[in-house]
């Protein structure tokens, strides 16, 4: 099988073009391309306008995270501190540094959770296509969600399915299932295979009898692949 080669936007790939601007993962000269463009081509600011509505609605897991608690909790120990007494707690010197050691307390507080930020989950993407074929997919990866989320950008079945494949290495593909037919799809994956996706694998798709290949391999022509990366 001959899998993808993602050289960037192909003449008339401004569809495709457009849905990787939206995603952000052009290179920073394509991008600055993109942006020239949907300033001076009203056609192709319509293709980002249109994608950045088809893909909203998969930031809707993710909503806005508040500050845990305890932050607050800790700001309001260093802010609203006892009434001073006579004596030690009167002096100016002593309030000088006791505010100094406070700031630079508070600062490496709330500093540490990104200097040593939790480990998230990955989330990697694939353009998948193929030389010869008119199939493309955007393949979004979501460890967290243990799902690979698909968005249709063109291509027909003709009456059979698109079937959905992980190659590693020079290993047989293993089927990942059926794509549904829509514009966007969600497919939940096991763990054996999420644990090999974590580590970059080459995404393809194949058309087959309807129901999925029957044999367990591709039965019929990869008409997209590509290789997932990091976001």
């Amino acid at each position: 099988m001959t899998l993808a080669q993602d050289d960037g936007p192909e003449p008339g790939g401004d569809d495709l073009f457009a849905a990787e601007y939206v995603l952000g993962v052009l290179a920073a000269d394509e991008r600055e391309i993109a942006s020239r463009r949907i300033d001076a081509d009203a056609a192709f600011a319509h293709l980002v306008d249109a994608w950045e509505a088809r893909l909203s609605p998969m930031a809707d897991a993710y909503p806005e995270t508040e500050p845990p608690i305890r932050v607050k909790e800790a700001l309001d120990r260093q802010l609203f501190v006892a009434e001073p007494r006579a004596g030690l707690w009167s002096s100016l010197a002593f309030w000088r540094g006791l505010a100094a050691a406070s700031v630079a307390a508070l600062a490496i507080y709330i500093a540490e959770p990104y200097l040593n930020p939790p480990a998230e989950p990955p989330r990697l993407i694939a353009s998948l296509a193929a030389d010869g074929s008119d199939v493309r997919y955007l393949a979004v990866y979501d460890a967290a969600r243990r799902e690979v989320g698909l968005s249709h950008v063109s291509g027909e079945r003709a009456g059979k399915d698109f079937e959905l494949w992980m190659i590693e290495g020079k290993n047989a593909p293993v089927s990942m299932g059926v794509i549904p037919a829509g514009q966007t799809a969600r497919m939940t994956i096991s763990l054996a295979v999420q644990e090999k996706l974590a580590q970059g694998v080459v995404l393809a798709v194949s058309l087959e009898p309807t129901g999925g290949s029957p044999t367990g391999q591709p039965t019929g022509p990869v008409v997209a692949a590509g290789d997932l990366k990091s976001i």
